[in-house]
């Protein structure tokens, strides 16, 4: 049994090893590469004395233990790994690629690869001596003091941190803090004397109000606990570009990939894409780092004409944005912008080309409108282009890939000579009898794509809707992903969304306000923010199924050594496998360092470690994955790549690999974004929310009422799906220990809130029920109940009140979430928990339509859209159900006198919370001249009264011999 700290000499397997110190021994003091001290003083006897890694040559070194001590000053080597990964080793962990110990290691434990590396290495002897040689010369011609000050300002420039982090101010967090602790005391309370105080009477509503009152605090305990240590985060951009663009040098900023992904250009317009393109293509980096892949899943031409004519506009519009630092960078939003565009613009000729500029827009709009109208009707032959040859995806279900690049490196420039950014089409190849996994399928073609062509080591994915309002954006995300001590730990950074078109209440919560502005800053202040599907920027690394460098160690197993549980006997095979990974990432690095190889070697070496097995077999691609700074392999070929990047999208090229399971996008819910960061997180990586104070991108809602409906079914139904899965977070990578628990909570509760929906639509019943038949959930209170009920109700107002003020949450958008809670609880939740049921047990799969994103001419005029769904049926049921159980206790309140007054006012008090919060359904179901769909009316009046009647004739919370008794007094009606 190996422990969790062991690790193993490059050279021959075998463990490192310690000092006479005690300390473990360490040969390089410059890169801390992993060598035992038999194999040091073998090189040492040999004639080798630089490093195999650096070239570093070794120090002046006795044999004797007093020498050792200089060198043994690292207490563990998890530490030297830390210190290593800034000067390049690849300490990475593969959590998907096995390798058998009979391919690697001998009988007597030697790598077999350590005899094809040593012969390259002998090649290369000679080269790096000759290398070396005038690297001494001049950096001895160099004076001493000189150089002595630029280290020192270098090192000066580099401990300057390019983010901070802004906690939250004590006299905010921590009154919030023991609210929490008190509400949680009166929860307990709360719950002993509804327990120890059943109503008789009305046992069984006593009984569903306890049930669903429980689960209501088990879901605000997932949902509070996590916002226990929100934090705010500052970037410093000037800093970025004193580190990493020094004048007179190449930028030195990291590269970044641009994915936007769209399915139907007829419910997605091309034009909003197109600005989304747009804005992406103008913004605030280095055009050489800049690529932005369009991912078509229709095949659709017209989407493909609209990007030769964005393509064409781009080489106007990027030119005047850069010049005139204007934002956004999205034509159609700047245009449309009601501000002084006068403001801080001083260049004179500024109006004249902002007037041509907006005129060749809209020219620009007028042809992408004339292809939309085109594509309107489809031809019965099919569409064909310009060449006049057949358009490839006329059948969008069965076609081959495609891939056009458009611009940059293909040799355009804009209309002032300088180079633009590139920008490529890719529709990956579908066949029928493959399973093409929508979005997240897509997403994985193209981190495959851009492997081949550009292979950034960060990636940003955007939807067709999102374009970016904060051309400066990037850089901020750079701020974390390229520090040198935070950015080694991050696999994505997440931004809020913020929409445009929304009307001003926001009446069905499309900004989700207090998700993006609570929720999300309490999870970053933990492990991280989850990911949200869209504005986020990934460590192409962490992607890649990679754990971050510097694990967390897994936790001792605290079984007795007698009986040894299965948890034990998984975390010491999780060990063997990361030692036996890290073999592999030495043989790898070994294998890139050296210049003069054969290349038919290389390729059976990386074949020999089954890389195949993991990313696929695509040659160029692994080679890609291995370079972690990003960048094209040398030996690959311009003239192949863009065959290769065709073969990487077929649709057969991710059978038997671990696409979709363990790296790129994960596979097996329609909300894949949740699920791909969990896996990530679970690994060690953390995140960071990022929250510029211009809004990094802006996309558009659907925000009628139908169209919102679905959007929150599907999220929900996502939920269901990982809820029974194997990824489910209640048990899923528990057996590591690298999810921090209150993350862990977090997770839950993104999968457990469906379910809220059956306690609620019941709780939401109680109070027309309670109407109805003249009971109450609740016995005749005495001093300290009233207390409790008073209690718990301030505890909930002083919590939110002082949510309010440490996240800067309006009370409009509070109470709008919480209203929308009830809406989407009573109506999407509960269908996506019953089309969850059905999918695990009969396999009935269900489709979802694109949400709409262009709305009407009018302002706001989607908001009046009624669209029939039976979604709309639920809350329109609770609605007239609760309207009548409030008529019928006022009347019977005026015929029982006085004394009926009093236990009324509790009952209404239930029912008028139900129809407040099912208001802004009720005024959207009316629509804008009251175009209720009849058939919603005639659905919900009959259940209504179904339901009523039904109740009247079968009472099952009065017992037989209450009914006798009431037989007997009720002989009369008293009118």
């Amino acid at each position: 049994m190996m422990e969790s700290g062991a690790h193993f000499c490059n050279s021959c397997g075998e463990q490192v090893g310690v000092d006479a110190n005690g300390e473990v021994f360490v040969a390089c003091h410059e890169c801390y590469f992993p060598i035992c001290k038999a194999c040091f003083e073998y090189e040492v006897n040999e004639g080798r004395k630089v490093c195999l890694r650096c070239a570093t040559p070794y120090a002046d070194r006795a044999k004797d233990n007093d020498d050792t001590k200089a060198y043994g000053n690292q207490s563990t080597m998890a530490a030297q790994i830390n210190v290593s990964q800034d000067v390049g080793l690849h300490a990475r962990h593969v959590s998907t690629v096995s390798t058998v110990d009979s391919e690697l290691n001998d009988e007597s434990g030697n790598p077999i690869w350590k005899n094809r590396v040593e012969s390259w290495k002998e090649k290369d002897k000679k080269n790096k001596k000759k290398k070396s040689a005038p690297k001494t010369e001049n950096e001895a011609s160099v004076p001493q003091e000189q150089q002595m000050e630029e280290i020192q300002s270098s090192e000066a420039a580099a401990a300057e941190p390019l983010s901070t982090i802004v906690p939250i101010p004590k006299t905010r967090i921590t009154p919030y803090r023991i609210v929490i602790v008190v509400r949680l005391i009166i929860l307990g309370l709360f719950f002993h004397y509804r327990v120890t105080n059943p109503v008789d009477s009305a046992f069984g509503l006593w009984l569903t109000s306890i049930i669903c009152e429980i689960w209501f605090a088990f879901s605000w305990v997932l949902d509070q606990f996590p916002k226990w240590s929100p934090i705010n985060r500052d970037t410093f951009i000037d800093r970025l570009s004193a580190r990493y663009e020094r004048p007179g040098e190449p930028s030195q900023l990291a590269a970044v990939d641009f994915f936007v992904s769209t399915v139907d250009p007829l419910k997605e317009p091309p034009l909003i894409t197109a600005n989304t393109v747009l804005s992406i293509l103008a913004v605030d980096y280095p055009v050489d780092k800049v690529s932005c892949y369009v991912s078509d899943d229709g095949a659709a031409m017209l989407t493909f004409e609209s990007l030769v004519e964005t393509a064409d506009f781009a080489r106007k519009w990027i030119p005047f944005c850069k010049k005139f630092a204007i934002e956004p960078r999205a034509p159609e939003f700047y245009f449309s912008q009601k501000i002084d565009y006068l403001k801080d613009k001083v260049q004179p000729s500024f109006v004249k080309e902002r007037r041509a500029m907006k005129r060749d827009y809209e020219e620009f709009k007028v042809r992408i409108n004339a292809l939309v109208a085109k594509a309107q009707k489809t031809p019965d032959e099919g569409w064909t282009m310009q060449d006049g040859t057949s358009w490839p995806g006329n059948n969008s279900r069965d076609h081959p890939g495609m891939i056009q690049v458009f611009l940059g490196h293909s040799g355009a420039h804009d209309i002032e000579g300088n180079e633009l950014p590139r920008l490529v089409y890719v529709s990956r190849e579908k066949r029928p009898g493959y399973q093409h996994h929508k979005k997240a399928g897509a997403e994985n073609a193209l981190v495959r794509v851009s492997a081949v062509l550009t292979n950034a080591p960060f990636i940003l994915n955007l939807d067709c809707d999102h374009y970016v309002n904060n051309s400066k954006a990037v850089r901020e995300a750079m701020c974390f992903l390229m520090d040198p001590v935070l950015g080694r730990e991050l696999c994505y950074v997440q931004f809020p969304q913020r929409f445009d078109g929304i009307d001003r209440s926001d009446r069905y919560a499309n900004r989700n306000t207090v998700f993006f502005d609570v929720n999300m800053k309490g999870l970053d202040g933990i492990q991280g923010p989850v990911y949200v599907g869209t504005g986020c920027v990934f460590n192409r690394q962490a992607l890649y199924g990679y754990s971050p460098p510097s694990m967390p160690k897994l936790p001792k197993s605290s079984s007795c050594c007698c009986c040894p549980s299965k948890k034990q006997t998984k975390d010491v095979s999780e060990l063997y496998r990361d030692a036996k990974r890290e073999e592999l990432d030495a043989a790898i690095f070994n294998l890139r360092e050296i210049d003069n190889y054969d290349e038919y070697e290389r390729s059976m070496l990386i074949s020999q470690m089954s890389f195949e097995k993991t990313f696929g077999l695509s040659t160029v691609f692994i080679e890609s994955t291995l370079m972690e700074s990003g960048g094209l392999p040398e030996s690959a070929d311009p003239s192949m790549l863009i065959k290769e990047a065709i073969h990487v999208i077929s649709c057969g090229y991710e059978e038997k690999t671990a696409w979709g399971k363990e790296i790129g996008w994960i596979y097996g819910s329609v909300t894949e974004d949740i699920l791909t960061g969990f896996k990530m997180q679970c690994r060690g990586w953390r995140s960071v929310y990022c929250m510029p104070l211009r809004p990094a991108f802006k996309g558009s809602a659907p925000i009628n009422l139908s169209d919102r409906l679905h959007q929150v079914l599907r999220w929900a139904l996502g939920s269901v799906e990982i809820f029974f899965s194997r990824h489910c977070p209640l048990w899923y990578g528990f057996a590591g220990g690298r999810l921090r628990w209150l993350q862990r909570l977090a997770y839950i509760n993104t999968i457990v809130y469906p379910f809220t929906s059956l306690p609620l639509i019941a709780y939401c019943t109680l109070p027309a029920i309670c109407l109805l038949t003249g009971k109450f959930i609740i016995p005749t209170l005495s001093n300290l109940a009233s207390a409790l009920f008073l209690g718990l109700f301030l505890s909930i107002i002083i919590t939110s009140v002082l949510e309010l003020r440490w996240s800067g949450v309006t009370i409009e958008a509070l109470w709008r979430n919480e209203q929308f809670w009830v809406i989407g609880g009573v109506s999407a939740h509960l269908f996506a928990v019953f089309q969850g049921f059905l999918k695990m047990l009969a396999g009935v799969d269900t489709n979802f339509t694109v949400t709409a994103k262009a709305a009407e001419d009018t302002e706001f005029g989607e908001l009046y859209i009624i669209k029939w769904t039976t979604l709309l049926i639920p809350p329109t049921t609770l609605i007239v159900i609760n309207i009548v159980g409030v008529v019928a206790g006022f009347s019977d309140a005026l015929n029982g006198g006085y004394e009926s007054w009093g236990p009324l006012f509790g009952k209404v008090f239930f029912a008028f919370w139900v129809i407040f919060h099912l208001y802004p359904f009720l005024k959207g179901l009316m629509g804008r001249q009251n175009r209720t769909p009849t058939v919603v009316i005639l659905w919900s009046v009959l259940l209504a009264s179904v339901f009523s009647l039904v109740w009247v004739k079968i009472n099952p919370f009065i017992s037989r011999a209450d009914s006798s008794s009431i037989s007997q007094t009720c002989i009369s009606i008293d009118c």
